[in-house]
């Protein structure tokens, strides 16, 4: 399979599994694009968009959308673009219909409940014959279909890998940076959506842009520390999959995850913010119970992370875990 004439399968039909058949049918190559919510398989079959998760972009009519999973499994490489708690899931309905020369990239980001294993991890707990990477970085769906400039992480062992997802999906103005290190790209990736729920919470406080400064910055402390007591790089948190997705993920109420964050910080209930979206839950809401716990695991100090969870699944006043946080011990900032 040469440059460009590649078959892209992706699972999952949410906003940006959406936009990377976008990005796949762009570079040239032929995308699948498996789903079995009935609405988005009519939609795009239909009026040619994602009118439940990316209603704002046109879908080209090569791109087939289907609920047939084994005609998405013979493609040349699967994109699985679905929430991380459904993960494992979606790895094992697979299992019986993929080539185990068929590599896998995730575009998933979280820390599975329970395991505490990173999707890398799950995937390859179930299918570990095939070559496993990860895409991760500072890209929101809408900008990144509409064909606005921005660049992603992929993290995998092989660069012929590399090169084959750069050539599947990549473009000029979807730039792809390669990375060895899939620890540190995924914590960087999970982490940061916790910190975005911190971020969103500071902001519907009214606390202003000082105080959103400061837990970036400690934030990124947070998830440099957890990374490399993991075995990551720190080097890999200064990029695109660490700072790069930080910076966008806690600036904008686009994210979804700020934006339930600001909820939080109003007053609202979880339960109540999360039925009133009609959407799957963020992923920093499951993610701060997973990253809580590992972070334990390897006695890692994560104050920001533990005030989320805690707001979050102990139901702890969010002005007593403020002032908690506030209160802490000042120490150098590099200790």
């Amino acid at each position: 399979m040469t440059k460009n004439h590649y078959k892209v399968g992706v699972l999952g039909g949410g906003a940006w599994g959406t936009a990377l058949a976008v990005l796949a049918n762009r570079a040239g190559s032929q995308a699948m694009l498996a789903t079995r919510n009935n609405n988005v398989l009519q939609s795009i079959n239909e009026r040619r968009t994602n009118e439940v998760y990316l209603p704002s972009i046109f879908i080209d009519p090569a791109i087939i959308a289907t609920d047939k999973l084994a005609d998405v499994c013979r493609s040349d490489l699967i994109i699985i673009a679905v929430p991380s708690h459904v993960l494992r899931s979606v790895c094992i309905l697979i299992s019986d219909m993929l080539a185990t020369n068929v590599p896998i990239l995730i575009a998933s980001k979280g820390v599975e409940r329970g395991s505490l294993l990173l999707m890398n991890e799950v995937a390859a707990s179930i299918l570990p014959h095939n070559p496993i990477g990860i895409i991760s970085g500072p890209n929101f769906a809408d900008e990144a279909a509409q064909g606005l400039p921005c660049a992603t992480t992929v993290a995998c062992a092989r660069k012929d890998l590399w090169d084959m997802i750069t050539y599947a999906i990549g473009g000029k103005l979807f730039r792809t940076y390669m990375t060895t290190d899939v620890i540190g790209t995924q914590i960087g990736g999970a982490t940061k959506n916790v910190i975005a729920v911190a971020c969103g919470i500071a902001i519907g406080k009214n606390f202003g842009e000082n105080a959103r400064a400061a837990l970036v910055t400690r934030g990124f402390a947070e998830i440099a520390r957890l990374a490399q007591a993991k075995g990551g790089k720190y080097e890999t948190l200064m990029g695109l999959s660490g700072l790069g997705d930080l910076i966008l993920t806690c600036g904008s109420t686009k994210s979804r995850n700020m934006s339930f964050g600001v909820a939080i910080g109003q007053g609202k209930a979880k339960e109540e913010t999360l039925a009133q979206r009609g959407r799957t839950a963020t992923e920093g809401v499951v993610a701060s119970e997973s990253i809580s716990k590992l972070a334990k695991k390897f006695d890692v100090s994560m104050p920001i992370c533990d005030g989320v969870y805690r707001i979050l699944y102990e139901n702890a006043p969010v002005d007593r875990v403020i002032e908690e946080l506030l209160e802490r011990p000042v120490v150098a900032e590099t200790a």
